[in-house]
C-alpha cells in the first residue's frame, strides 16, 4: 500500500477516545448463550467501544461473529452477560425510546397504508399520533415518498419499502439509530442507490448510527469509522477511522485510497481464511 493510502487503525483493545459526552459507551460487554442441552457458547467477548454524537459507524465481521447479537443487545431487546452499554450516559436494558431500529426487510403491514406504517411505533409507545403525524410526513418526503403516504406496500419497489423502514426508524425521534443489513436484499445498483440515499438522509437528520453489514465496501464507503470484529466469540480486532471526504461519491470506490480500506479489512479475514 501506498504512503498516500496509510491507514488510521484503533487497536481494540484501546477504544477510540471520542471526548466527554459520547452518544453510545460499550464497555466489557460479553455474551454467553446456553443450549437446552446445558452447554454454554460465548458469542461476544470483552467488546468495548465509543460512538461520538452525530457519527455514522459500520461493523463488519465474518458470519457468526456476533454482529446482530451485538446490535439486539444495543438495541434493548437482547439481554447482556456482564459487560455496560449506554445511551446518553443511561444504561439500556430494555428497549428505550432512545434507539430506532431498522431491519433487513422492512416488515411492512401489508393491510397498512406507507404513513399507518411509519407511525407504527408511535402507536406501540402510547404517543400522540396527532403530534407525530406532521413528522411521519416529513421524513416520507426526506427519504423520497412525498405522495406515496396513501399507498400500500404492495405497490412499491423494494427499495422504497426500505425507505418506509429508514422513516418508521426515525419517526420517534430517537437518538441512536441501528440498521441491520438494511439493504442486503436489494440488488446491486438498487443498493449503490440506497447508500447514496441513506448518507443524504444521514447529512441531514445528523443522527447518530450504527450499520451491521457483511459488505465491506459498503461499510468504508459509509463510515466515518469501520469496527471490525473477530470469529466467535466476537471481539474487535480493529477499528478504522476512515478519512475520506464527505459528501461520499460513487466515484470513489474506484480510488486507491478507498481500496486501501477495503483490501485491509479484507487482508484480515483472508489470513484467517475467512470471508467476510
Amino acid at each position: 500500500m501506498s504512503a498516500s493510502a496509510k491507514l488510521s487503525v484503533i487497536p481494540s483493545a484501546a477504544p477510540a477516545e471520542r471526548g466527554e459526552g459520547a452518544m453510545i459507551e460499550v464497555a466489557g460487554l460479553n455474551k454467553i448463550y446456553r443450549t437446552r442441552e446445558g452447554q454454554h457458547i460465548e458469542a461476544l467477548k470483552n467488546v468495548g467501544f465509543d460512538i461520538a454524537d452525530g457519527e455514522f459507524v459500520t461493523v463488519v465481521g465474518p458470519s457468526g461473529c456476533g454482529k446482530s447479537t451485538l446490535l439486539k443487545i444495543l438495541a434493548g431487546t437482547l439481554r447482556r452477560s456482564t459487560g455496560s452499554v449506554k445511551v446518553r450516559q443511561r444504561p439500556i436494558d430494555g428497549p428505550s425510546r432512545d434507539v430506532g431500529v431498522v431491519f433487513q426487510a422492512p416488515v411492512l403491514l401489508p393491510w397498512r397504508t406507507v404513513l399507518e406504517n411509519v407511525l407504527v411505533p408511535i402507536e406501540i409507545q402510547g404517543l400522540s399520533m396527532k403530534e407525530y403525524e406532521p413528522r411521519a410526513r416529513a421524513y416520507l418526503k426526506l427519504v423520497g415518498l412525498e405522495g406515496f403516504e396513501n399507498k400500500y406496500p404492495n405497490e412499491l419497489s423494494g427499495g422504497m419499502q426500505q425507505r418506509v423502514g429508514i422513516s418508521r426508524g426515525l419517526v420517534h425521534e430517537p437518538a441512536f439509530l441501528l440498521m441491520d443489513e438494511p439493504f442486503g436484499a436489494l440488488d446491486a445498483m438498487t443498493r449503490e442507490t440506497m447508500n447514496l440515499e441513506l448518507l443524504r438522509i444521514w447529512s441531514q437528520s445528523r443522527k447518530t448510527v450504527m450499520l451491521v453489514t457483511h459488505s465491506i465496501p459498503e461499510a468504508v464507503f459509509l463510515a466515518d469509522r469501520v469496527i471490525v470484529m473477530s470469529p466467535r466469540p466476537g471481539r474487535i480486532s480493529e477499528i478504522l477511522q476512515v478519512d475520506l471526504p464527505r459528501p461520499r461519491t460513487l466515484e470513489m470506490i474506484n480510488s486507491e485510497r478507498f481500496g486501501g480500506y477495503v483490501s485491509a479489512i479484507r487482508k484480515h479475514f483472508h489470513s484467517l481464511g475467512l470471508d467476510a
